[in-house]
């Protein structure tokens, strides 16, 4: 199932996997590479046609600048921040809830439900985009952050179930005994026992859904409309329409937009790793 380990006797082998993995990151990051040097350059560099070579005049100051002052890039940012954070919040709270209640207890249609929530998140979004926007409309939640909100909550809510459910099985059951031996109420046993146990997993499982709502772009579209709701990945494509030739500009909106995943992700790695970890040995 899994790659046998290379043996450290096997020395050639060895390198031609280190070689192989510094080519693909190599080439998985030169995009990358491109679009932060692009970010760097000056409008005289991007309209002469210097797209690749080495800036001939440094204009990162004036490119980062100019994204918050001349687009509503920082309108954007804020929004994705207001939708991001309590949707984070929603699915951690509603997933260790029924993560707890569909691992720890056995009722019928027990598996039903947990069926559910797996199989939703085999649903492709794209067939649910027309009954979602007509809820919105008749809600009267068109193009607002609370639509965008409450969905990406329904959504996520599904993968995030299936996590937690997972690791909460994992914890031993002697536990729980302990805690009904000592009359603890069912939530009683979920904040202080259940929820400092599993706060790698939850810290991991934040990472992941600020990454998935941050980054979404097919929702934002479907359910915005105006600039004073829309988050960044909508806005983005509206920057890049409207400084198509702008290459620069374009590029620093990029880098602005990719900076919130990647500083949590590094801020909470030992956290996501451990919680990455934990549930490896149990499914």
């Amino acid at each position: 199932m899994y790659p046998r380990p290379i043996p450290e006797t096997a020395i050639w082998q060895r390198r031609l996997y280190v070689s192989a993995v510094v080519i693909v990151l190599i080439l998985w990051l030169c995009p990358l590479f491109a679009i932060v040097l692009t970010s760097f350059r000056s409008t005289a560099d991007v309209m002469g046609g210097n797209l690749w070579g080495w800036p001939t005049e440094i204009g990162v100051i004036d490119n980062y600048r100019a994204v918050f002052t001349d687009t509503p890039m920082a309108r954007y940012f804020l929004n994705s921040l207001i939708i991001t954070i309590p949707s984070v919040i929603g699915v951690l709270v509603m997933s260790t809830l029924a993560g707890f209640v569909l691992s720890r207890y056995r009722f019928r249609g027990n598996m039903l439900i947990f069926a559910l929530f797996v199989g939703g998140n085999f649903l492709p979004h794209q067939i649910m985009m027309i009954p979602v926007r007509d809820l919105m409309v008749r809600l009267d939640l068109i193009d607002t952050t609370v639509a965008l909100i409450i969905f990406h909550v329904a959504f996520q809510t599904g993968f995030a179930t299936l996590f937690m459910r997972n690791f909460i099985a994992a914890l031993p059951d002697e536990l729980f005994q302990a805690a009904r031996a000592e009359g603890a109420s069912p939530f009683q046993t979920l904040i202080h026992v259940v929820i400092p146990l599993v706060r790698p997993a939850l810290a991991a499982l934040a990472i992941l859904i600020f990454t998935f709502v941050w980054n979404d772009y097919f929702w934002a579209v479907v359910l915005t409309v105006s600039d004073s709701v829309k988050p960044v990945t909508a806005g983005l494509a509206n920057l890049r329409g409207e400084w198509v030739s702008a290459w620069n500009l374009v590029s620093a909106g990029t880098v602005v937009v990719a900076v919130p995943p990647v500083a949590m992700f590094f801020v909470m790695q030992r956290h996501f790793i451990a919680g990455l970890t934990m549930g490896a040995v149990k499914g």
